[in-house]
């Protein structure tokens, strides 16, 4: 997806007014002396950068920023500095820019949730012992498909495909344990679909008593359950956060093997979050609730 210079000064101006209010709320607590120099890239420039990076088809930070901001973007960002800088600017802003996406980006419950982890490689397999970047850092897990090294994205999205939050956890994290943080939760009501993975009788029960109902398939060791027809077929349309998954790793590409450091790891994956959130299509299901007063004879 390409963004129209309309479409950037629109997403600059909601990151700019965020920042201004984040700017003033945080100035008052800093110790020390103020910066005598403004900053020649502002941090709302700076996360708008990262957001043109992660809905391009730019698969190079390094490229996009040297190639195309400084050569095709000057005349809405006129005053750029070095790459190295920027990354410096990049790093520094991944605060703001993370209560951005946490305050401002995240869609609304609809009473239908769907909740999937997906892992988050760093390096190959085979260079697991030789990664130095993230050695005490990330972890080795397991997926579905096979072993890796690095973390988890545990996303949860309504019927729309809006994010309604998420958490990063290390790899060897059990997918149920976000779901434990009342605070992770809090904000969710109705019901809540998810895989075999999550089957917990004791989870389930937690969750209900504040109002959420998770809803799972059942392995085929277990015994058969009752389950309302619109829940079986909404466990059918659970596809749609894998599908979300594929478009955040392929599309905003917050997953790839080249990080630094850490900073750079949260920053990249925290910008193509916020990036996904300015898709104006997102994966979505459809469904109508329809009222009848025929009779029904049991």
């Amino acid at each position: 997806m390409t963004l129209t210079d309309n479409k950037i000064t629109e997403i600059f101006y909601l990151i700019d007014e965020f920042c201004i209010e984040f700017h003033n709320s945080v100035e008052k607590h800093i110790l020390g002396n103020k910066p005598k120099r403004a900053l020649k890239l502002s941090p709302s420039e700076v996360i708008t950068i990262m957001v043109m990076f992660h809905t391009g088809g730019f698969r190079n930070m390094k490229h996009f920023y040297i190639n195309y901001v400084q050569v095709h973007m000057l005349h809405l960002f006129p005053d750029t500095v070095s790459y190295n800088r920027f990354v410096e600017l990049m790093q520094s802003a991944s605060l703001p820019m993370a209560i951005f996406l946490k305050t401002c980006c995240l869609g609304e419950g609809t009473g239908i949730a769907f909740i999937d982890s997906t892992p988050i490689r760093v390096c190959e397999n085979k260079r697991i012992k030789r990664n130095r970047v993230l050695k005490d850092i990330a972890q080795v897990g397991k997926s579905t498909m096979r072993y890796f090294f690095g973390f988890k994205l545990h996303l949860v999205i309504n019927d729309k495909g809006e994010l309604l939050n998420f958490v990063i956890t290390q790899g060897n994290v059990d997918d149920r344990e976000p779901l434990k943080n009342k605070r992770f939760v809090n904000e969710l009501r109705g019901k809540l679909y998810a895989d075999k993975g999550y089957i917990s009788k004791v989870l389930t029960e937690l969750l209900f008593v504040d109002g959420l109902h998770l809803i799972t398939n059942i392995r085929n060791n277990m015994k058969n359950t009752l389950m309302e027809l619109k829940d079986k077929i909404m466990l059918r349309k659970r596809s749609v956060i894998e599908t979300v998954n594929d478009e955040l790793k392929n599309m905003c590409k917050i997953e790839h093997s080249r990080h630094r450091s850490f900073d750079n790891f949260i920053t990249n994956l925290i910008s193509g979050l916020i990036a996904y959130t300015f898709f104006p299509k997102k994966p979505g299901i459809k469904y109508e609730t329809v009222q009848t007063n025929q009779m029904a004879i049991y």
